[in-house]
């Protein structure tokens, strides 16, 4: 009898022991999650419509602090530049320094040094056609500077509208603060790379590190919860053992 108390004992401290550690692990990784996700990302509101289907106005995001240097074609990046008001604005970068950008080609899409590039985030025009732009032009965009267009080329205020300007409606790279990368209200989850833009020179960018983050910090909380649970549910077990025995007896 002496030897199965020792036993249980030797359980029990392990039992504890093990539930601490998921508890200290646990919030390592939740709070960690949190610090880094504060380190990295800069929450913002989506000020205009300019960018439906794909950020509604209002929509709450999570833009990934970047360097303008890091933006490439088909980015949805949150940039602020005096010609522009001087105030955070979205919009998707369409072409970078170098390119050739025009519209429209025979099938109403955009082209970036002569290559078309397809677009499904647009929003369709009247009698459900969609065309990259209803202004026809054509732009050469300057060494260091991004040519931004919004997903409704309908009513967005973009590079189209600046064209006049020094830069040819083109933003410096410098005016970049942030790159989109996910819709937290309403919650539409990350937002997907643009595949049109993936046979272009530099390709893509790659994925923000919004997964591995979520992901620590719901790992974090489930230990804690887990590893906090450990103690009732073991004095539980452990009271409904002795009730047994002392009906055994």
């Amino acid at each position: 009898m002496s030897g199965n108390i020792r036993t249980q004992g030797g359980h029990g401290r392990l039992g504890s022991a093990l539930s601490g550690l998921a508890v200290a692990v646990g919030c390592v990784l939740f709070l960690g999650g949190f610090v880094w996700g504060a380190l990295l990302y800069q929450p913002y509101s989506v000020p205009t419509d300019s960018m439906t289907p794909t950020l509604g106005v209002g929509s709450k995001i999570l833009a990934q602090r970047v360097d303008g240097d890091e933006v490439r074609r088909g980015d949805v990046v949150v940039f602020a530049d005096p010609l522009w008001g001087n105030s955070p604005m979205v919009k998707r970068v369409a072409a970078v320094g170098g390119d050739t950008v025009a519209c429209c080609d025979r099938e109403g899409r955009l082209t970036v040094g002569g290559t078309p590039v397809h677009e499904p985030y647009l929003r369709p025009g009247p009698g459900g056609r969609t065309v990259a732009s209803g202004q026809e032009f054509s732009v050469t965009v300057p060494e260091g500077n991004l040519f931004l267009l919004g997903d409704d080329r309908h009513t967005s205020l973009d590079s189209r509208t600046h064209i006049e300007d020094t830069g040819q409606g083109s933003v410096p790279r410098s005016s970049v603060v942030a790159r989109v990368d996910a819709v937290v209200w309403p919650a539409e989850g990350l937002l997907d790379r643009p595949t049109g833009f993936a046979g272009l020179p530099g390709g893509i960018s790659e994925p923000g590190p919004v997964r591995p983050l979520l992901t620590a910090i719901a790992v974090g909380a489930f230990l804690v919860l887990a590893g906090g649970a450990y103690g009732p549910v073991a004095r539980f077990f452990a009271g409904r053992a002795r009730e047994r025995e002392k009906v055994g007896t």
